[in-house]
């Protein structure tokens, strides 16, 4: 029986390939020790109980970013992080690390080396992480989701991991029993608006202001809100808006096109399924969100928006008439898939047996 311990967690684009490889893992081997390592702040802490799984806790430690007190109390606070995952692969038995980013993943790559046990990483978006380009020089192998991260040491392209929900309307898409879930009229094209699993308030503002012109265009609209969202609940005509979705799969499914920021997973699951989408990538941080959908844009399977550039005007001018040209989405549909990789998760969990075979000779 093979223990495995997988670290990563904080949001979704985190959480979603961890479940998915775990569910896999569970599928293939009923008999394994599967155990999540996260912290009590991210989606993990929610998320994997709900699936079935244990949770081991170790405290968040984000890498400090600008010289004050808590970059000088990291060192140790870190070591003590390490030390506790090593205790956890003691205790568990633990045969292999697999870290998937995020605050929890960086002690549990250090402890897997420390420990002499397998590590394998996988990087979910085109441009890698802190705590993923740091441990890629030491892991057994490196599966990357984009092919801009084979820069990476150690690396081999292996697409995202999905969710079984997901590879399910992969292999047999339900467009109108997916609307009929969210009460949705089942024959008329649907919008999907989703800034992330926290929101995208651009996004939103945006969607709002526009909502009268894609109602008078004939575009049934489910917008995700997102938790950190002000916006109310609210179902007006074809108009449908909503906080938090747990069945995002299901918002997939019913939809013909997409608004989206363009998250590593978000876009992964869009190309996988064939759904077209104007990505408007997040504007803070390291520009990895335009990397990301940057080959599925040049394939013709969605279009790009600067944040500052999305508004109410862009929607009106730009995506209705879009969204109102079936032939077009056909088309689109098509080239999104042509980029997509609908078995990630099942090239994840081969790299993770070959290491673990290596190991073992």
């Amino acid at each position: 029986m093979t223990n495995y311990l997988l670290a990563g967690g904080g949001t979704a684009g985190h959480v979603n390939p961890l479940l998915a490889l775990a569910d896999y893992i569970r599928a293939i081997e009923p008999d394994a020790g599967i155990y999540a390592l996260g912290t009590a702040e991210g989606l993990e802490a929610r998320l994997v109980p709900e699936r079935g799984y244990e949770l081991e806790v170790i405290e968040r430690l984000p890498f400090p970013r600008r010289p004050n007190l808590y970059a000088i109390r990291f060192p140790l606070k870190f070591l003590k992080a390490v030390a506790h995952v090593e205790q956890i692969i003691k205790r568990r038995q633990i045969d292999v690390v697999v870290g998937f980013g995020g605050y929890a993943s960086a002690p549990a790559y250090e402890a897997a080396r420390k420990s002499g046990i397998s590590l394998v990483i996988h990087e979910a978006n085109a441009l890698p992480g802190m705590a993923n380009r740091r441990a890629a020089k030491y892991a057994d192998a490196v599966g990357v989701a984009f092919e801009p991260a084979l820069n990476l040491p150690n690396s081999i392209f292996t697409g995202m991991p999905l969710r079984p929900e997901v590879e399910g309307i992969i292999a047999k898409p339900a467009k109108q029993a997916a609307r009929t879930s969210f009460g949705l009229d089942p024959n008329t094209p649907t919008l999907l608006v989703t800034g992330g699993s926290l929101g995208a308030k651009r996004i939103n503002d945006a969607v709002v202001a526009s909502k009268t012109a894609l109602i008078a265009a004939g575009i049934q609209v489910l917008h995700v809100a997102g938790t950190r969202s002000d916006l109310e609940p609210e179902v007006d005509r074809i108009y449908h808006r909503i906080g938090y979705c747990d069945q995002m799969h299901l918002a997939i499914a019913a939809a013909d096109f997409a608004i989206s920021r363009a998250g590593a997973s978000t876009v992964s699951e869009f190309a996988a399924v064939g759904l077209p989408a104007v990505y408007v990538p997040y504007a803070v941080g390291n520009g990895e969100q335009e990397l990301n959908a940057r080959d599925l844009v040049a394939a013709g399977g969605g279009v790009l928006v600067k944040d500052s550039e999305f508004d109410a005007e862009w929607i009106r001018r730009e995506l209705i008439p879009m969204v109102s040209n079936a032939k077009s989405l056909v088309k689109m549909s098509a080239a999104a898939k042509s980029v997509g990789v609908a078995d990630g998760t099942k090239r994840l969990f081969d790299l993770v047996q070959g290491v673990l075979a290596a190991a073992k000779r």
